[in-house]
């Protein structure tokens, strides 16, 4: 819909939805990154080493955030769509946002139960070692693998789906909607 122009003060996230957006989104960038270096190391290095540990502790970092995010969430709805917004698309909106959530749950939990079943500790950030969820099992650390695996790529597709919005609302609708997650705004 064109010519809806979103009021900044009415129509924006709280500060605390904003910051949560952008950090956990420039973390699960960097985890992808790292993910897709990490892979491409041959062998077992000291960098591969380290790389995969970097991969974690991001992964219990934006764990944690999420968790904060929807508490916040719960106790802070989102702003309301514009009431012209066609059906279908509130519809994939709300249905590409409750699959953001639910993968920026199910990567995170996939991938410690992976390392665990893997025989290998969390170690976060070096100082606190998690638990073990599981006993090391190495049929299970290969199935936990593929789900971790093919979660990542279900919500880089996902991800993918939510920038296509973002485009449409930027360059076809010219609605303003997007200025309600902006960081720099009022």
């Amino acid at each position: 819909m064109t010519g809806f122009r979103a009021r900044p003060a009415a129509l924006r996230y709280t500060r605390p939805a904003i910051t949560f957006h952008w950090l956990i989104a420039i973390l699960i960038v960097s985890a992808f990154w790292i993910g897709f270096v990490m892979t491409d190391i041959p062998g077992f290095t000291p960098t591969k080493l380290k790389y995969f540990s970097w991969h974690k502790w991001i992964g219990v970092t934006v764990f944690a955030l999420v968790v904060l995010r929807t508490l916040w969430r719960l106790t802070h709805p989102a702003p309301r769509l514009p009431s012209g917004m066609a059906g279908w698309q509130r519809g994939a909106s709300h249905a590409v946002h409750f699959l953001l959530y639910v993968l920026m749950f199910a990567v995170p939990i996939s991938g410690y139960f992976y390392t665990s079943a893997a025989g290998v500790p969390v170690v976060y950030l070096g100082l606190v070692q998690l638990p073990m969820v599981v006993a090391k099992d190495p049929a299970l650390r290969d199935v936990l693998k593929q789900v971790h695996i093919t979660l990542d790529w279900i919500l880089l597709v996902t991800i993918g789906l939510h920038l296509l919005g973002v485009l449409k609302h930027l360059v076809i609708d010219r609605d303003g909607l997007l200025s309600r997650m902006n960081p720099f705004g009022r």
